[in-house]
């Protein structure tokens, strides 16, 4: 696969405000779905499709502890680029309400 193709599928699997979301609460460390579910207010396997999605586009990954599935981050400049696209959109939002 092609860097187009990976760079692609890396943000059709941030095309969600949920995904964001769980990239977000595992900023601070491996989560287990229980630990995710608490605070994303959707059903378990809602939740699974989402985790999915996201193991798919190698953006997270996971490992298993007793009964247990951690979820974790598989390269953190993903949260650098969650951040500087969080930037760049505030300044479109500056810039429209200025125009």
């Amino acid at each position: 696969m092609d860097i187009l193709r990976l760079q692609v599928k890396v943000f059709k699997g941030l095309a969600h405000p949920i995904r964001i979301k769980i990239i977000q609460k595992l900023a601070n460390g491996p989560l287990c779905v229980c630990e995710l579910n608490e605070d994303i207010e959707f059903s378990q396997g809602n939740l699974s499709q989402h985790l999915k999605i996201l193991k798919d586009a190698h953006i997270i990954d996971s490992r298993k502890d007793g009964l247990k599935v951690f979820y974790f981050i598989r390269d953190e400049r993903i949260l650098t680029m969650l951040d500087e696209s969080k930037d760049l959109i505030e300044g479109y939002l500056k810039s429209f309400i200025k125009g």
